[in-house]
């Protein structure tokens, strides 16, 4: 895909230490990822945008006011991540910034799940995760860069019905702390992002979904809220402009970090009083995938899977 100049975005920040480093941004077609392509371009950075959906990325591409290209490619695919950290660093350069936010989340009974799209969400959420950083380590070791994990609250405290997604997001951050021990004598810091709410439409239907609807209506009110998107990138900005150990989304997720340990019992009550209370008929429902983005890349994944394989 060729450069694409930006068309609007607000004006990049002239002060900025970011400002003309490249940044890579995995899932950058709709969601928190899109908006914090617009949000880092904002700081004058340069700006790779990965993605499944070509069209939506392109779109998300048009929009910033910094040079920028966007890649097509599926991040459990080794051989196309590659491809792309080559492609940025011929036509960007080199990357100072590598966000791996792209995941997917499918909700329902562990037993109604089919066990390929269990994996799937593993795949994309944990491996795509570790490939992101495995093809851009070179780049980020040469800039003595920051790679950015996006997590989430879910790994605070697993919930029934998304076994997929809170083991995916707890591996995600194990890897990130893993990794940081290691990167850090070659000038590389590792940061992990800790996601609550936040309002993509990965969340849409959600009281429709009886133990996230639970989870959500037992929280402290402050705790109940909805950010958007545009808010979640801009606290990511901040926590990428200061290379951050850790970004909290919103900020006060920070004081949790020592109840933790509470969390786990916590949410095994709540959910468990949740399911006692519904009929054991209305939880066995197929599992399904939430969001437009998800339902996106499993729709590409399948049709790749039964795509006849050529011979070379």
């Amino acid at each position: 895909m060729r450069d694409t100049p930006g068309r609007r975005g607000p004006h990049p920040d002239t002060g900025s230490p970011l400002r003309g480093r490249v940044a890579v941004v995995t899932g950058a077609a709709r969601g928190i990822g899109e908006a914090l392509v617009r949000s880092l371009a904002g700081t004058g950075m340069h700006i790779a945008l990965l993605g499944r959906e070509k069209e939506t990325l392109q779109e998300a591409a048009a929009s910033l006011s910094t040079p920028n290209i966007c890649v097509e490619c599926d991040i459990t695919d080794t051989a196309a991540l590659t491809d792309a950290a080559r492609q940025v660093e011929a036509r960007l350069g080199p990357a100072s910034v590598v966000v791996a936010n792209a995941g997917i989340a499918v909700s329902g009974p562990f037993d109604r799940t089919a066990a390929e799209l269990w994996r799937r969400v593993i795949d994309v959420n944990l491996t795509g995760s570790a490939n992101t950083a495995r093809v851009f380590l070179p780049q980020l070791t040469a800039t003595r860069g920051y790679f950015l994990q996006v997590a989430s609250t879910a790994a605070f405290g697993a919930a029934p019905m998304m076994s997929a997604y809170c083991a995916s997001k707890a591996g995600a951050e194990s890897f990130a702390l893993a990794l940081r021990g290691e990167v850090e004598p070659d000038g590389v810091q590792v940061g992990i992002a800790y996601l609550h709410w936040t309002g993509t439409d990965m969340l849409n239907g959600i009281d429709d979904q009886p133990v996230l609807a639970a989870l959500r209506r037992n929280q402290p009110r402050p705790a109940r809220r909805v950010h958007t998107p545009d808010q979640v990138a801009r606290w990511l900005t901040t926590g990428i402009t200061h290379r951050a150990r850790h970004i909290y989304a919103p900020p006060w997720l920070r004081w949790c970090q020592p109840l933790r340990p509470l969390f786990p019992g916590l949410v095994a009550h709540v959910t468990r009083r949740e399911l006692r209370a519904r009929p054991r008929s209305a939880l066995t429902s197929a599992a399904e995938v939430l969001g437009t983005g998800g339902r996106a890349d499993w729709d590409s994944y399948r049709a790749s899977r039964s795509s006849p394989q050529r011979d070379p």
